[in-house]
């Protein structure tokens, strides 16, 4: 097993695995357009989606913690489900696809969040650093 180099922090900690990179073996470049998004821009475009939904929850709802979470659920699943990122991701120039490479599907976009919103998914990944919200709703966090 080698070890990767350090990279910036956006593009995460070091990587111990048979692969040279994350989604070497599902075809992904190892840089650029069509790469792994990495652990820091995805922590990133989720503080910036959480922040947008307490804003909004602060508001019109006076901070409540149940709406921070239904808006947060709200927004990604319309906005991945629809487009295929959320602000955050945008942000961070970030996408969500199909392992295809096409768009991903409304209902994909759906089951990604619910499972987001568990909290425990979105921790837990494979070598590909895709988390099991992504693993069980058949898609991929990319860059743009």
């Amino acid at each position: 097993m080698e070890r990767k180099d350090f990279g910036s922090w956006l593009e995460g900690p070091p990587q111990l695995s048979n692969q040279e990179w994350p989604g070497k073996r599902l075809g992904r470049p190892e840089s650029g357009p069509g790469s792994v998004a990495r652990i820091g821009r995805r922590v990133g475009a989720l503080l910036v989606d959480w922040g947008i939904a307490m804003l909004i929850s602060l508001i019109f709802f006076k901070g409540d913690t149940t709406a921070n979470l239904v808006i947060f659920a709200a927004t990604q699943m319309l906005f991945v489900g629809v487009t295929g990122h959320s602000i955050g991701h945008r942000i961070f120039g970030m996408q969500v696809q199909g392992m295809d490479g096409t768009a991903v599907k409304p209902l994909a976009g759906i089951i990604r969040t619910l499972l987001i919103c568990l909290v425990v998914p979105p921790l837990l990944s494979d070598s590909d650093q895709r988390g099991y919200h992504d693993r069980l709703g058949k898609t991929i966090l990319v860059r743009i």
